[in-house]
């Protein structure tokens, strides 16, 4: 029986979902059938393609907002297309497993008439959607009990459940009652040689002799708003020998532009938004400090980010809040942050650095070495295969069976 899967992200579109892009090339190597179903948006608008053998389906999208109702109500959107587009890939490709990447939680409704049909669920976590929320709008309402609710209804019909660390298999079993048997950690990473540092381009610094590199979506829980603080500090100190360049876009881009207006620190701080990858790679290598000023919380703490293995792939070394997967995976390429007060606290940390480049030089080394030898996205690509083994001994011989798991 050809193995074929589905994979529903509706975070990001496919290929720019890097992680989703690199897993389903992982399977089509490995000789799966793979389709992928994810939103339209960044420039990929085309309802199908197909690139490199692997199926894209995309779906309308409501516009993004930063708001929880709008949230609620660019998920609602999400979940209609994704059922009616579900359906077609099955009629026209058939699949046995589906898996499922988060935020959010609810992708498991698109999967329950599936599993009737013997279709098994891989959960794929890439976010503790209940902390994201108390992150954002540190509210332990309605809102907040729904996201407990959607995330124990998602392990519970999971078959096989991917975690990206160990703080989120720890939740899976803890929180989601899965068996540890069921759980397969596959880290967020980088393939170094696809993502390596270009030789530093001076003009990209401003015209100072220091330039600090930050990466990301522009959110309320990224902390830029910290960061825009700490340049006024660094400003009202006397030093303007230091330029900020924040890479990323995100619905909290234009608000994080007016308040650098209004703190004046425009001179100091450049947003570019979306770039094109090879300006990004620009960036960062001419960088000589890279930041993630990610808020102090337990999500950001019990969360691996990909910015931070990008970072240690170019040999910067980096300035962060103290956070478990943040050490865990930085070690000593990071000076970590944890004073009461954050703005001074951060901002010392990057003086520091700047002030002592042999550090500089040996923290990142020790990064890229870390990336080279543990933390590369190939470190990652036998516990997915794993995933789907595990995932495909639960499949009936029968696809159209009508057992239902019992777990559900």
């Amino acid at each position: 029986m050809k193995r074929k899967v589905l994979i529903i992200v509706e975070n990001m579109p496919v290929p720019q979902d890097f992680r989703v892009w690199k897993e389903a090339q992982c399977l089509r190597d490995a000789g799966y059938d793979v389709v992928t179903l994810c939103p339209q948006g960044d420039g990929s608008q085309k309802t199908y393609e197909c690139i490199d053998g692997v199926h894209i389906y995309r779906h309308p999208t409501a516009r993004e907002r930063d708001a929880a109702m709008g949230y609620v109500w660019e998920y609602m959107v999400a979940l209609f297309w994704e059922v009616i587009f579900s359906w077609w890939i099955y009629l026209r490709h058939g699949f046995q497993v589906i898996q499922g990447c988060n935020p959010p939680d609810n992708i498991f409704l698109v999967v329950l008439p599936f599993r009737l049909l013997g279709t098994k669920y891989i959960f794929d976590h890439h976010d503790l959607m209940p902390e994201l929320y108390l992150s954002k709008y540190d509210k332990r309402g309605f809102l907040y009990k729904v996201q407990l609710w959607l995330e124990k209804m998602t392990f519970r019909c999971s078959d096989v459940v991917i975690s990206t660390n160990n703080s989120y298999r720890e939740i899976a079993m803890s929180r989601g009652r899965v068996q540890a048997d069921d759980i397969f950690v596959v880290r967020n990473g980088v393939e170094p040689e696809n993502f390596k540092a270009v030789p530093p381009r001076r003009a990209l610094k401003h015209g100072k002799r220091y330039l600090v590199g930050y990466v990301g979506l522009m959110s309320t829980q990224e902390g830029l708003d910290i960061l825009i603080d700490v340049a006024l500090r660094l400003k009202t100190m006397g030093r303007r020998d230091i330029h900020f360049t924040c890479i990323g876009g995100g619905p909290g881009l234009p608000g994080l532009r007016k308040l650098a207006a209004e703190k004046q620190v425009e001179d100091m701080m450049t947003f570019t938004g979306k770039i094109p990858g090879t300006e990004l790679l620009d960036i960062l290598s001419t960088a000589d400090v890279c930041v993630n000023p990610d808020k102090p919380c337990k999500m950001n703490s019990m969360s691996t980010m990909i910015k931070i293995m990008e970072y240690m792939a170019l040999g910067k070394p980096i300035v962060q809040f103290e956070g478990r997967e943040g050490r865990f995976s930085a070690q000593q390429a990071s000076l970590y942050s944890d004073g009461e007060d954050h703005v001074s606290d951060f901002s010392d940390k990057i003086l520091w650095l700047l002030d002592h480049p042999e550090e500089r030089e040996r923290m990142g080394q020790f990064g890229f070495h870390r990336i080279q030898t543990k933390l590369a996205w190939g470190y990652s690509v036998r516990n997915l295969l794993a995933a789907y083994e595990r995932a495909f001994s639960k499949v009936p011989g029968n696809p159209i069976s009508q057992q239902v798991n019992s777990r559900f």
